[in-house]
């Protein structure tokens, strides 16, 4: 059974490690001197209250005593857990007592305890993960207390560092991550300039659903889709990037309109997770000379272009398309021809730009609050990905915080 000093066993509190609870430290004790020649001196923490102290004389009552609001542990090296620790490690571990309790208690500071002349395995304590090692004759109240407050503190910036740490390589991770997911054009002997956004939802760190991609094709024809698989987890950010390198193959292979979308639900159908996942989809190929496009639209919202002395206007004007991908059996999607004249813009977005707020109640933004913004910006002389930056932040800036979906906007200019 074990035993406190100073303080009677307090109950499990929620507060991590390393945090004082009631305002003072608790140092757990992991011996067994069958002589009693162990004594623990009366400790004061830094603000001069007194430290309290619990003993458990195995690692099974040490399990059972450390609580959250335990903030350091004093493991004595020579406790008889040790031989069968060893045992259990299969290796002959002098320090498989030590290895053990800081599995057991990652979050916790370790102090060793060792004899005098055992200096050598008391420094490689400290190289396997304890904080500080304490020799048995040392073991006065003004050292013992010195020594736990550094070991708390040391190992709080340990933690501390190491989440800094942590956070950095996932960000370049995802940044990897996504530098290899999101498409590089293939525009090569094109006039078109490309531009385009992504940004995941402001609870995602990679990518969602949304997925575009931009290619010219050998005979000139500049293909251009975008579109949005419906959640944002895992599952979806990988099934868009599936259908984005499907509709790359097959429009190198020739494929275009009703014909390559079908091709593209049979895909999503037998690659999706759910029966009940679908996605939204538009595509544009513009002809060799620049003046003319073809417009398939499942279940996506349309582009705008702008040109030819008219502001931003959606393309086609009239209601046309088809139903999303992964909705309907055999459903068609008519391509529709459109004129795009000598000099235009043309931008494709997924909805997660036109469905935030605009700062008054539940109102939306919608696509002609977005004409109106990208009109604007465009009458003011702006372009390119100085453009699409300008929109994106003022329907940040209406929205009153980061949108809650993911963005894709992809931008072509001619003249």
């Amino acid at each position: 059974m074990g035993n406190e000093l100073g303080a009677a066993a307090l109950p499990r509190q929620p507060a991590e490690p390393g945090t004082a609870s009631g305002g003072g430290l608790t140092l757990l004790v992991i011996e067994d001197d069958p002589a009693g020649s162990l004594a623990i001196p009366e400790m004061l923490d830094a603000s001069g209250g007194r430290m309290r102290v619990r003993t458990a004389r195995n690692l099974t009552e040490a399990e059972r005593l450390l609580t959250d609001d335990v903030h350091c542990i004093l493991l004595d090296l020579a406790l008889p857990d040790g031989a069968a620790a060893r045992r259990a490690e299969g290796d002959g571990d002098e320090l498989a007592i030590l290895r053990r309790v800081l599995r057991m208690a990652p979050r916790h500071a370790v102090l060793a305890l060792t004899a005098e002349d055992d200096a050598e395995r008391a420094a490689e304590a400290v190289r396997v993960g304890a904080q500080d090692f304490l020799f048995r004759g040392e073991l006065d109240g003004r050292l013992l207390s010195r020594a736990v407050r550094y070991a708390v503190e040391r190992k709080r910036a340990d933690l501390a560092q190491r989440q800094l740490t942590e956070s950095r390589l996932r960000a370049q991770e995802n940044a990897r991550l996504e530098r290899g997911l999101l498409p590089t054009p293939l525009l090569d002997g094109s006039e078109l300039r490309f531009a385009a956004r992504y940004r995941p939802g402001r609870s995602r760190a990679l990518l969602g659903g949304d997925f575009y991609d931009t290619v010219r094709t050998a005979d000139g024809t500049v293909h251009a889709m975008i579109g949005d698989v419906c959640g944002h987890g895992p599952d979806e950010a990988a099934l868009g990037v599936e259908l984005r390198i499907a509709w790359r193959a097959l429009t190198f292979a020739g494929l275009c309109g009703d014909q390559l979308l079908g091709t593209l639900q049979r895909v999503l159908e037998h690659e999706r997770s759910s029966d009940e996942i679908f996605a939204t989809l538009c595509t544009v190929d513009i002809a060799p000379d620049g003046r003319r496009a073809g417009v398939c639209l499942a279940g996506h919202p349309a582009p705008l272009v702008a040109g030819g002395g008219r502001g931003p206007r959606l393309l086609p004007d009239e209601d046309c398309g088809g139903p999303a991908l992964g909705l309907l059996p055999n459903a068609r999607w008519p391509r529709m021809q459109v004129q795009l004249g000598g000099a235009w813009s043309l931008m494709m977005y997924t909805d997660g730009l036109i469905e935030g707020r605009t700062g008054r109640g539940d109102q939306r933004l919608g696509q002609d609050g977005m004409l109106g913004i990208v009109g604007q910006r465009m009458a003011a002389g702006l372009r390119g990905e100085e453009l699409l930056d300008a929109v994106l932040a003022e329907v940040r800036d209406l929205n009153g915080d980061e949108l809650t979906d993911d963005v894709a906007v992809l931008l072509l200019d001619r003249g």
